[in-house]
């Protein structure tokens, strides 16, 4: 038994596995099989405090569901965006008639959402929103303004959008936090972003004059930057425990491909093999202890600091164990086109992002240096 799951989490993970088994090969498109998990309960899990959950977990449950989905081979969720990080913020900052709304649909799988925070030539400055809502006379806000990469834009059915309802307000204050259909054409426009791998997961959102009802406000307005920094508290441990059980099968891939290549015969080449291992058994434990409530305020940005970098060197490793068959493309290529990369290839270019996503590593560092170690603020302009 693992540090910290108990005889009836073992249990549940035994159901869990089971119930994957059984399903996850005959999953059909990302939103049937939401909804497919939403009928069977896996939706929501640890909601039942708030009387919308599908069933009730226990954190370390939580943690259990989500690593035994990253092993089982499982489509892409679609429905991440509501389910972690939506609903625990309705759940905190939300009306009873916003969470009757809102949370039986994000739990049945039926309504997609996605997150409208960042903005063009903002960076990692949340604060730094230029996006306005207006109220009108009819009682709904006219959204105007532009968001980028959005993850899961093109899918979503709904963004949650931090936009500026002051116009006379800087930084984080006057911010509020709108919930805004994405269906409505001409005044919601997509724009997918294609990215190095060849593909588009996240895009540019255009509001243009969008709607937003009053009663859509979560936190009320003028609350939009407290809503804003708990939605992105509850990006915790569970969700880095699940991603590490995609990291060791990555790992043990770049491993089977040195042994394949020959390349495990070089010593620096096995002394990096063992690093990663170590260093990401290291997370393990220290995500670990973060879960069991022994964590400080910089927690999270600590676990993004390590899992950014390791990542990017895993991806850097994958190619070196390839040797030079890692630096051909496909036979035919142009660039209007999709591209075809192998797994190694894959993994090198995607991961390039890994340390600026999320918060890059500069700001992950101010955030430790001024709430871990107490060190003075950073001078802001």
């Amino acid at each position: 038994m693992d540090f910290g799951f108990t005889a009836e989490d073992e249990a549940f993970r035994v159901e869990a596995r089971a119930w994957l088994g059984e399903h996850a090969e005959d999953a059909q498109d990302r939103r049937t099989w939401e909804r497919t998990l939403g009928k069977a309960g896996w939706i929501g899990l640890g909601w039942s405090e708030s009387g919308y959950g599908n069933r009730g977990a226990t954190l370390t449950q939580q943690v259990v569901w989500a690593e035994e989905y990253a092993r089982s081979g499982a489509p892409p969720r679609s429905g991440h965006i509501g389910e972690k990080l939506l609903a625990p913020t309705l759940i905190a900052h939300g009306s009873e008639e916003q969470k009757a709304r809102f949370l039986p649909p994000i739990a049945a799988g039926d309504e997609l959402w996605c997150q409208g925070y960042s903005e063009p030539g903002a960076g990692s400055d949340l604060a730094g929103v230029r996006t306005k809502a207006e109220l009108g006379a009819d009682g709904t806000y006219r959204v105007t303004g532009q968001k980028i990469w959005t993850s899961l834009a093109h899918e979503a059915d709904w963004c949650f959008v931090l936009a500026r309802t002051d116009p006379d307000s800087t930084r984080h204050h006057g911010l509020t936090f709108l919930l805004v259909p994405m269906d409505q054409p001409g005044r919601v426009e997509v724009r997918p972003i294609r990215q190095m791998t060849g593909t588009s997961d996240f895009n540019e959102v255009f509001f243009d004059g969008a709607r937003a009802r009053a009663e859509h406000v979560v936190g009320g307005e003028g609350g939009g930057w407290r809503v804003a920094m708990s939605l992105l508290g509850f990006e915790r441990g569970v969700s880095t425990l699940a991603q590490q059980v995609g990291f060791a099968a990555e790992l043990e891939r770049v491993v089977r491909t040195a042994v394949e290549t020959g390349a495990v015969g070089d010593p620096v080449v096995r002394e990096l093999l063992v690093r990663q291992w170590a260093e990401l058994r290291v997370m393990r434990w220290n995500a670990l202890r973060t879960l069991g409530g022994s964590g400080h305020a910089g927690a999270p940005s600590v676990a993004k600091l390590l899992w950014g970098g390791w990542h990017q060197r895993l991806g850097e490793l994958a190619l070196r164990v390839r040797g030079a068959a890692a630096a051909v493309g496909p036979a035919e290529w142009s660039p209007s086109a999709p591209y075809e990369l192998d797994g190694a290839q894959h993994l090198f270019l995607f991961s390039r992002a890994d340390t600026i996503y999320g918060g890059s590593d500069q700001v992950q560092r101010t955030i430790i240096a001024e709430r871990l170690l107490g060190l003075p603020r950073e001078p802001r302009g």
